[in-house]
């Protein structure tokens, strides 16, 4: 079974970048990625989503222009970059994995998960 780790959350101010990580334990090529987010009382929610080859993303409306989702399959890694951040982007990050070939944007999509990285922006 593959394994996900995120990493890279933390404390960052308004309007500063920081850049989430998604290391797959094995055969990155196999899986679509998604990143998912889950604000304290809130449901888990589509952040950005990547093809298992990369040729195609897809991101939530409200952070469309702000993030970028990417991957290196080489490295068996994905990332989510965030800039200019919000404090409403306050949440925790989780990374999530489906085998096969399309764009996956649902959390009942994905069968793995890792364990998530807070970020909180907060002045």
């Amino acid at each position: 079974q593959v394994q996900l780790v995120e990493s890279g959350g933390g404390l960052v101010q308004p309007g500063d970048s920081l850049r989430l990580s998604c290391s797959v334990s094995e055969r990155a090529f196999n899986y679509g990625l998604g990143w998912f987010r889950q604000a304290p009382g809130k449901e888990r929610e589509f952040v950005a989503a990547i093809t298992r080859g990369g040729s195609a993303t897809r991101y939530a409306d409200s952070v469309k222009g702000r993030f970028t989702v990417s991957r290196i399959n080489g490295k068996n890694i994905g990332y989510l970059q965030i800039n200019n951040a919000r404090p409403e982007d306050t949440a925790i990050y989780y990374c999530a994995a489906r085998a096969g070939g399309i764009i996956y944007t649902q959390v009942s999509d994905f069968t793995i998960w890792g364990q998530g990285t807070q970020v909180t922006v907060s002045s």
